[in-house]
């Protein structure tokens, strides 16, 4: 069921938040010694801060902040502290995040209805693929949430797909909760096992950690390669640790959709001013409803387009779509901008690449240099050729490119410490 706010008009939406954030400022002024301190030191009267557009007056939060005053967020008691997560930090350690029995309520209820939105219904059973363990909060959060929809779950965990398909083939999911890129290895597991993976109960996928879309909210070429064989729904889905909320695409593709009694959104410039309607800028956000480690203009360093026009699916909230880039891992390379996901794109055309990772680092001149390592299933002169010509022409730039053995790529790209695949390996000396 769509709550109720998600279907009122932009106008009553933009009230409700305003009474939340009156809240949640007053909340961080008592309880959070990190917002008090601040606060004060930047002579701050929270009182005067009524409106959406009053968050300007604020100073933004960042990762760097949880990095080195990670306690300081804490505004409840340790003993209150039912789950602990954790999440990478941009210093090295990772960053700790508490919840509160209340917080794991919300966690649960933000999936609850983010599922809702990809058209998971009680009655369904869906197949967990990600990891519930090592301090992750989504697999943990994904599991509350069809909980709480009477939803049943199996949870398999990542990798291996022969486990996966006699899952599948035995307890008939309909739906799966993975990495996108993990799909096209189930298609490879079927195939080689004469398995009619189109007549199986799988009707729909909700898929992270990769986009799915391009910058038009059109199919890109990982969606694309999935759907041409296997003929199921994928959902995109976007979320963090910090936000504690998600952003899930419903049937009519288009973007995440935003939960405004969760999460205030913002998209800021380089000077931490809004963006022009419709512009990229870094997804920045005020949490609502937290209690144990709620945040106040937090900078998420992923770089975003908001769409605002109402959607088919009744819901007149934002939507995000996918994540241009992190903007720490902007790439300056021959006069022109990269990012990671666009590079990952141009290799997704080439049927024969079955696996890469893109190391950036720092050359003798002090500017980027970019390698791009590809298992590929027959290497080639031309082939190698054909990369770069395409590079060209989709980039205007080329990087330099080198073939790999898959068993050396593998064990980079999918390191058994890390919850999904790692791709892109940043070795510049201002980001060490």
């Amino acid at each position: 069921m769509i709550p109720k706010i998600e279907t009122a008009t932009i106008a009553e939406i933009k009230a409700f938040q305003e009474q939340k954030l009156i809240a949640v400022l007053a909340y961080v002024n008592q309880h959070s010694p990190f917002y008090k301190n601040l606060y004060e030191k930047e002579n701050i009267a929270i009182s005067n801060i009524r409106t959406i557009e009053d968050l300007q007056s604020l100073p933004v939060t960042t990762k760097q902040d949880l990095q080195i005053y990670n306690d300081d967020f804490l505004c409840v008691p340790i003993h209150k502290i039912i789950d602990f997560s954790t999440t990478s930090g941009t210093l090295g350690e990772p960053v700790t995040f508490g919840l509160t029995d209340a917080d794991l309520e919300r966690l649960a209820y933000n999936e609850a209805i983010s599922f809702d939105c990809a058209g998971i219904k009680t009655g369904d059973l869906v197949q967990l693929m990600t990891t519930i363990d090592r301090r992750f909060m989504a697999g943990l959060a994904y599991f509350l949430g069809l909980r709480k929809m009477n939803v049943g779950v199996i949870r398999v965990g990542a990798g291996v797909p022969e486990l996966q398909w006699d899952s599948i083939l035995k307890h008939k999911p309909t739906h799966l909760i993975t990495v996108p890129s993990f799909l096209l290895k189930l298609i490879e597991y079927a195939e080689a096992h004469q398995i009619d993976y189109n007549n199986c109960s799988v009707k729909g996928a909700i898929c992270i950690g990769e986009s799915l879309r391009n910058q038009d909210l059109s199919s890109n070429t990982l969606s694309k390669k999935i759907m041409d064989k296997w003929h199921i729904q994928l959902f995109s889905t976007y979320a963090s640790t910090e936000m504690s909320t998600a952003f899930t695409e419903c049937e009519h593709f288009i973007g995440g959709h935003h939960h405004p009694e969760l999460i205030i959104v913002e998209v800021l410039d380089e000077n931490n001013q809004p963006v022009s309607d419709g512009a990229i800028g870094e997804l920045t956000f005020t949490t609502l409803g937290i209690e144990a480690m709620p945040l106040v203009r937090f900078k998420t360093g992923d770089l975003v387009q908001l769409h605002a026009e109402p959607c088919a699916c009744g819901r007149n909230t934002l939507r995000v779509g996918p994540v241009v880039g992190r903007k720490q891992q902007m790439i300056k390379y021959k006069g022109t901008t990269l990012y990671p996901p666009a590079m990952n794109e141009v290799l997704q055309d080439f049927e024969n690449i079955e696996n890469h990772l893109i190391e950036i680092f720092t050359n003798d001149l002090g500017t980027d240099e970019i390698l791009i390592k590809i298992a590929v299933k027959q290497e080639s002169p031309e082939l190698l050729q054909q990369i770069k010509d395409h590079f060209r022409a989709k980039l205007r730039v080329t990087p330099k490119i080198e073939f790999i053995t898959p068993a050396m790529l593998n064990s980079l790209v999918f390191n058994p410490m890390s919850r999904k695949p790692i791709r892109f390996f940043d070795y510049r000396k201002n980001n060490l």
